[in-house]
C-alpha cells in the first residue's frame, strides 16, 4: 500500500534544498517529451516499482493526462477534468482519499549524458498531486506540492548507458487537501522534468539582496549588492560581476563575502523595470541573475516601494489555457502579459500559487508589482465550520512550512516581487502564523501578506476580498467598524496599509463600480488598490455530441460535484478574447487622469515614478450633429513628474465653430514600447462644448384624440402600416416589422444570478454597516418570480386617424395584479415618422427591473449597424467609464460578447442616431430626442430574444435565427459583481418608473 499517497509528510526520499531557479553554464537534460503511460483505478495495491513489462500508451510530458492533444479527450478511458470552486470532489476526511484514485505511471528512457560532474538532480517543475519517483528500479523520492518545485538527487542511482525513469502519480493525496485552489483538478507532469548535472565547485544557492541609497544630492541613487551564497568551501573564490557597471569583486572563502557597491543606478520599479545582468561565478559554475535595485518598506500605513507609495492597479492571475490546461508556453504567458500592460495593469497577485518561473522573468522584464502566492488553499474546511482545518493542526505544521520555503527560495531574485502570500481562504491558525514568521526571518525585505489574518496578528498588510464600498470607505476614512474585528483589532488593521486581494468579480457581463473604487483609494492614502478577480476564463477545449466545438465548465465533464461556470470570471474569454470590462479596467485605471472644465485641461500624473516625457496629449472635437470626428491637435503639455499636475487651455481652433458636439482628448505613447506601439491610447476624457442654440425638442403636436379603431384592415399612416389586433407596426418604407413590444426582461447576467452577497432590494443602506445585508434571493429570482420574463400584453384601445395612430396597452404577468401601461402615439414630424412612447408601471412594485424599453422584430438580413452614441463597446450605468460619445459601426454579431455561458449583452448608451443595414443597403434609420431629464435611450442589436439567451447554458445551444431583435431602452438596470462581490449600487438600481421614448424613423433612401 502507498502510504505516502495519505501521510502528512512533505514528501520523502533524496530530496534537495530548496534554491533558487537560475539561468547556468552548469550542463542539464531535458526530459520533455513522448512518455510511456498507464493508467490505474487506484493507488492501492500496486507493485513498486512499477513493472516495465505489460500494455503501455504514450503521453506528452509536459500535460494533463484528462486533457488530449486538441483539449479534452471525447472518451472517459483518461479520466475527465472537475472544476470545483470550494467543495472538495472527495471525501473530507484528512489525511486519507478514497480508494478510487486515478493513478498513472509514467516511464521513459534516456542515455546517460557523460557528465564530469560531483551530483546530478532530477528536478520537477510541477506535478499534480504527488508522486512517486524511481530510476533504475532504485526509489529516488516522493514529491508534493503540485505548483512547487522539488529536486532530488539521483547521482547514486544513475548509470551508463540506459537509464530508466519511472514517475507514479496520483490524482488525489494528504496534499489534495491543501490544494483546494477555485480552478480545475488536472493530474499529471504539467511542467518539465530535467536532469541537472552539478559541478565540483558548484553554486548550490545564490541571492543577491540588492540594496538602494539615495545619493548625497538627493536626485539619484546608489546600489549596492550582498550576495548570500550556499555553496562548499571548493567553490570558493567566487566572483560577482555586473559588467554594465564595470564592478567585479572576489570572495576567496564565504567568511569574506560581503556587501558590493556597484555605484549610480537606475531604480527598477513596475513602470520602469530596469534590470542589470550580474555574473556569480564560482571554481564550477557560473549562473546569472537579472537584478532591480529596489527597496520595499511598510511605514505605518503606508506600502512604499524606494519611498513612494504603490497602488495596486491589478489582476489575479491563474494558469490556464483551453487546450493545455496549466502547461507552460511561453509565447502565450508573454502576449497575455502585454495585454495587461495595454490595459494598463500594473500588478499580478500569482493566485493561488506560484507561477511558472519563467513568468516572474517576464514580469521583471515588462513591469508588474507581483504578489506571489504560496500552493495553499484549504477552502473547503468552510463547509465543515474550519473544524479539522489543517492551518490550526500541528500535525500539518511541517508542511506548511515546506510550501512557503520552497515558495521564497525558488523566487527570491525577482524584483517584480513585493509582497510573500501565504496562501488564500485557508482559515487562520498557527500554521499559517509559522509561515508568517518563518518569511520575516529569511526575508525581512519584503512584507508578508494574507487575507485570512482578518486581525493583522502575523501579517504585514490588511486585505479583504470584495468588501462593499461602505466598508471600504470605513477602511480608510477611519470612521465606522471593521469587519471581523473588535475595537482594538480594528485599530490594529487600521494602522497597516490596505489591499484589496480580490475585488470587483469579471464573471460574465461586468464587473460594475470600478470606478467608484477608484475613486475610494484616490481618496484615502492608506488605500493602495487591489486585484480584479480574474483575468481569465478557464474554459476547457471540448466538443458537443455532435461534433460543436466550445469551452467547458463545471457539469460539462460529468463531475459528481461541480460548481457550474463559476470558472468562467475572467476578463478574457478562454480564447484570449478581451471581453469590454479590459476596456474598463484600462479607463478607470489609466495612469494620467484628464479632468476637462469648459475648455481647460487638467493633466494629472498618478505614475509611482515614471513622468510623462513618453507621452503625447492628442485632442479633437466629436460633432454634435453626427458625431464624426475633426482633425486632430497635439497638444503642448508641460512634462509632469510623478504625483504632478499642470492645467493648459485647449487651444482656439477646438474651441470656435459651430455650436455644441463634446472636446476629445487622449493620452497616447509617443514612440514605441517593449509592449506597445507609438500611438496606444492609456486614457481619454470627454467633455461637452457649450450650446448657444439648444435644438428644438421633438414633441407630439397637441392635437384631439383620433376616433376609436374596433376592427378591420391593417392601419397606414404615411409609410407605416399597423395590426388593428394590437396597435403595432408591422410595416415601414416596405420593412417587415413587428413593434414596438415593452421588454422588462433580459437574460441575466452572472452577476444577476449571484447571491452570495446581500443585495440593497433586500436590505436598505442604512439597514447594515456595510449596505449588503444578507445573502438572499438572487436579482434574477426576484425578477423570475414577478414573472418580468413572460409578460402578457392586452390592447386597451386603438386610436387612428389620418394624422397619427395611438395605442394604450395593458402589460402584466401571470398570477399578479402589479401591471404596466404602455401608451404609443405614432405620428409623422419633420423628418420623418415620430413614435412617442411612455411607460408608467402600477401601484405595488418591490423590485427592480432589467431594463424598460421596447423591442422591434426585424427580418433576418439585418446584419450591420451604424450609430452615433456612446461606444465602441457596451456599457451599463456602472460600467461606463470606457464609453465615449461618437460615431461607430460594427457588424451583428461584433455587437455581443460571446460570454461562456450566454447572457445579456450589448447595450450601448446615449443613443442619437441609428442606421442599421443589410446586404443591400439601409433597411431602418432613426433619431432619437431626449426625454424631459434629457436622457436618451440606448440600443441592443441582437439575433436573439432574451428569453432565447436565458435558455442557452453555452454559446453553442443558442437556436438558429429567422430575425433580427432591435431593444431600445430607457433605462437598464447595473451589473454590479454580485456573482462573488457587492451587489448593484443603489444609485445605478432601475427601481420601476415612469419612462418616456421619442423616436424618428426616418427614410432609408
Amino acid at each position: 500500500m502507498a502510504n505516502h499517497v495519505e501521510d502528512f509528510s512533505t514528501g520523502s526520499g533524496s530530496r534537495s534544498t530548496p534554491r533558487a531557479w537560475l539561468p547556468t553554464d552548469a550542463p542539464s537534460l531535458g526530459l520533455d517529451g513522448e512518455w510511456q503511460f498507464r493508467l490505474h483505478a487506484s493507488h492501492r495495491g500496486l507493485a513498486e516499482p512499477p513493472a516495465s513489462d505489460g500494455d503501455w500508451g504514450t503521453v506528452t510530458v509536459p500535460s494533463h493526462w484528462v486533457l488530449g492533444p486538441d483539449g479534452v479527450p471525447t472518451s472517459a478511458e483518461r479520466g475527465r477534468p472537475i472544476y470545483t470552486n470550494v467543495q472538495y470532489p472527495f471525501p473530507v476526511d484528512p489525511p486519507f482519499v478514497p480508494d478510487e484514485n486515478p493513478t498513472a505511471d509514467h516511464r521513459r528512457t534516456f542515455d546517460h549524458p557523460g557528465w564530469d560532474v560531483e551530483r546530478v538532480l532530477l528536478r520537477f517543475d510541477g506535478v499534480e498531486s504527488v508522486y512517486q519517483v524511481w530510476l533504475n528500479g532504485a526509489e529516488v523520492g516522493v514529491g508534493k506540492g503540485s505548483r512547487l518545485v522539488q529536486e532530488f538527487d539521483v547521482t547514486a542511482a544513475l548509470r551508463l548507458g540506459e537509464n530508466e525513469l519511472v514517475v507514479r502519480v496520483s490524482q488525489w493525496s494528504s496534499a489534495s487537501y491543501l490544494e483546494d485552489q477555485d480552478q480545475w483538478w488536472l493530474p499529471g507532469i504539467f511542467r518539465s522534468v530535467t536532469l541537472l548535472g552539478r559541478p565540483a565547485g558548484a553554486l548550490d544557492d545564490v541571492w543577491l539582496q540588492p540594496g538602494l541609497v539615495a545619493d548625497d544630492e538627493g536626485v539619484g541613487f546608489r546600489g549596492t549588492l550582498r550576495p548570500v551564497l550556499q555553496a562548499a568551501p571548493t567553490a570558493y573564490p567566487v566572483t560577482v560581476r555586473v559588467p554594465e557597471l564595470g564592478v567585479e569583486q572576489t570572495f576567496p572563502d564565504a567568511a569574506a563575502l560581503a556587501e558590493v557597491a556597484v555605484g549610480e543606478v537606475e531604480p527598477w520599479t513596475a513602470e520602469t523595470p530596469r534590470l542589470y545582468t550580474v555574473e556569480v561565478a564560482s571554481t564550477g559554475e557560473t549562473v546569472t541573475v537579472r537584478v532591480g535595485f529596489r527597496e520595499v518598506r511598510v511605514v505605518g500605513d503606508r506600502f512604499l516601494v524606494n519611498g513612494e507609495p504603490v497602488t495596486f492597479r491589478g489582476v489575479n492571475r491563474h494558469e490556464t489555457h483551453p487546450v493545455r490546461g496549466r502547461v507552460f508556453d511561453e509565447a502565450h504567458a508573454r502576449a497575455d502579459m502585454v495585454t495587461m500592460k495595454r490595459a494598463n495593469v500594473n500588478a499580478i497577485r500569482t493566485s493561488h500559487y506560484p507561477p511558472h518561473p519563467r513568468v516572474l522573468d517576464l514580469a521583471d522584464e515588462l513591469g508588474f508589482w507581483v504578489v506571489d502566492e504560496c500552493d495553499l488553499e484549504t477552502h473547503g474546511f468552510e463547509f465543515q465550520g474550519w473544524q479539522d482545518n489543517p492551518s490550526d493542526d500541528p500535525r500539518w505544521t511541517a508542511s506548511y512550512l515546506d510550501r512557503i520555503e520552497r515558495t521564497v527560495e525558488r523566487d527570491k531574485n525577482h524584483p517584480c516581487v513585493v509582497l510573500w502570500s501565504l496562501g488564500n481562504e485557508a482559515g487562520t491558525g498557527r500554521n499559517l502564523a509559522a509561515m508568517a514568521q518563518w518569511v520575516h526571518r529569511r526575508d525581512p525585505g519584503r512584507p508578508v501578506h494574507y487575507e485570512g489574518d482578518y486581525t493583522g496578528q502575523y501579517t504585514d498588510v490588511y486585505s479583504r476580498m470584495y468588501p462593499a464600498l461602505v466598508e471600504v470607505e470605513a477602511i480608510g476614512s477611519g470612521v465606522g467598524p471593521v469587519r471581523h474585528t473588535g475595537p482594538a483589532e480594528g485599530a490594529r488593521v487600521r494602522s497597516m496599509p490596505f489591499l484589496m486581494c480580490e475585488y470587483v468579480h469579471a464573471m460574465g457581463n461586468g464587473p460594475g463600480a470600478i470606478a467608484d473604487y477608484d475613486t475610494l483609494t484616490e481618496r484615502y492614502p492608506r488605500l493602495h488598490g487591489g486585484f480584479v478577480w480574474e483575468w481569465r476564463d478557464h474554459g476547457l477545449a471540448t466538443r458537443a455530441a455532435d461534433g460543436t466545438p466550445f469551452h467547458g465548465y463545471g457539469g460539462d465533464f460529468g463531475e459528481v460535484v461541480h460548481d457550474g461556470n463559476f470558472v468562467m470570471d475572467g476578463m478574457l474569454l478562454p480564447d484570449d478574447t478581451p471581453t469590454p470590462s479590459v476596456a474598463e479596467f484600462a479607463a478607470v485605471h489609466t495612469p494620467v487622469v484628464l479632468t476637462l472644465a469648459g475648455r481647460a485641461l487638467e493633466v494629472r500624473n498618478r505614475y509611482h515614478t515614471a513622468d510623462t516625457a513618453h507621452l503625447r496629449l492628442v485632442a479633437a472635437v466629436v460633432s454634435g450633429t453626427d458625431g464624426t470626428l475633426s482633425a486632430e491637435t497635439e497638444l503642448d503639455v508641460p512634462v509632469l513628474a510623478p504625483g504632478a499636475s499642470a492645467t493648459v487651455l485647449l487651444p482656439d481652433a477646438l474651441v470656435e465653430g459651430a455650436d455644441g458636439g463634446w472636446w476629445d482628448v487622449r493620452v497616447e505613447l509617443a514612440a514605441d514600447q517593449p509592449w506597445a506601439p507609438a500611438g496606444h491610447v492609456l486614457g481619454r476624457a470627454q467633455a461637452a462644448r457649450p450650446v448657444q442654440t439648444p435644438a428644438a425638442a421633438v414633441l407630439p403636436r397637441p392635437a384631439a384624440a383620433p376616433p376609436l379603431v374596433t376592427a378591420g384592415d391593417p392601419l397606414t399612416l404615411g409609410p407605416a402600416t399597423f395590426d388593428a389586433r394590437t396597435g403595432r407596426l408591422t410595416g415601414l418604407h416596405g420593412l417587415a416589422l413587428d413593434g414596438p413590444r415593452l421588454e422588462l426582461w433580459r437574460a441575466p447576467t452572472d452577476n444577476d444570478r449571484g447571491a452570495s452577497f446581500g443585495s440593497y432590494e433586500t436590505a436598505r443602506p442604512e439597514d447594515t454597516p456595510y449596505g449588503t445585508g444578507e445573502p438572499g434571493p438572487s436579482s434574477e429570482q426576484r425578477w423570475r418570480a414577478r414573472g418580468l420574463d413572460r409578460l402578457v400584453h392586452r390592447l386597451l384601445e386603438l386610436r387612428a386617424g389620418p394624422d397619427a395612430v395611438v395605442s394604450a396597452v395593458r402589460v402584466g404577468t401571470a398570477n399578479s395584479g402589479l401591471s404596466v401601461e404602455v401608451r404609443t402615439r405614432w405620428e409623422l414630424v419633420d423628418g420623418g415618422l415620430g413614435c412617442f412612447v411612455d411607460v408608467v408601471p402600477s401601484v405595488g412594485w418591490d423590485c427592480t427591473w432589467p431594463r424598460v424599453g421596447v423591442r422591434f422584430d426585424l427580418p433576418a438580413g439585418v446584419e450591420r449597424a451604424d450609430w452615433f452614441g456612446t461606444g465602441p463597446a457596451e456599457s451599463y450605468p456602472d460600467s461606463l467609464a470606457a464609453a465615449r460619445t461618437g460615431r461607430f459601426s460594427a457588424g451583428l454579431d461584433e455587437l455581443s460578447v460571446p460570454y461562456s455561458r450566454p447572457q445579456e449583452t450589448g447595450h450601448r448608451s446615449g443613443l442619437r442616431r441609428l442606421e442599421l443595414r443589410g446586404s443591400d443597403g439601409a433597411v431602418l434609420r432613426l433619431r432619437t430626442a431626449p426625454d424631459t431629464a434629457g436622457r436618451r435611450p440606448g440600443f441592443t442589436l441582437s439575433r436573439h430574444t432574451p428569453q432565447q439567451v436565458d435558455r442557452a447554458r453555452h454559446p453553442y445551444e443558442l437556436p438558429s435565427s429567422d430575425r433580427t431583435y432591435l431593444f431600445l431602452d430607457a433605462a437598464v438596470h447595473g451589473v454590479g459583481s454580485r456573482a462573488c462581490g457587492p451587489d448593484v449600487l443603489p444609485e445605478h438600481a432601475l427601481w420601476p418608473g415612469a419612462h418616456q421614448l421619442t423616436l424618428v424613423f426616418e427614410d432609408p433612401a
